[in-house]
């Protein structure tokens, strides 16, 4: 479990650096993936950063119960990203994707352990 938290934390972190930047700079990549720029986007580069400053945070300080929200949060945003802009042929759309199904086996993970710690407080079947 805490080798794929660690790992989580790090994508998030590897992946929102050049996003981020990209987005500042209205890189060329960037304007083509996320638009124009916009307030939305700004605001979408404000949430990238949160997660980002966030993710390196819990690097230092690891509470898994409070990692495990940020990575739910993360999963279901991704997964409606397709419904959302209504397409799988954008490339954030399919690296969403990829990343909230890495994120969801951390968060099984982080689950298993929770249930092997606290085995009453959700039954299993």
């Amino acid at each position: 479990m805490r080798f794929m938290i660690t790992l989580s934390l790090l994508l998030n972190m590897v992946v929102l650096a050049p996003v981020c930047a990209g987005l500042i700079t209205d890189a060329g990549w960037a304007r083509a993936s996320y638009g124009a720029a916009t307030a939305a986007r700004g605001i979408l580069l404000s949430v990238y950063l949160a997660i980002g400053l966030v993710s390196a945070l819990f690097l230092v300080f690891r509470e898994p119960k409070l990692i495990a929200a940020l990575l739910l949060v993360q999963v279901a945003y991704k997964l409606t990203t397709p419904l959302t802009v209504g397409t799988l042929h954008n490339p954030v759309v399919v690296s969403n994707l990829g990343i909230a199904s890495f994120h969801a086996v951390t968060l099984l993970l982080i689950w298993r352990a929770g249930q092997e710690m606290h085995p009453w407080l959700i039954p299993r079947p």
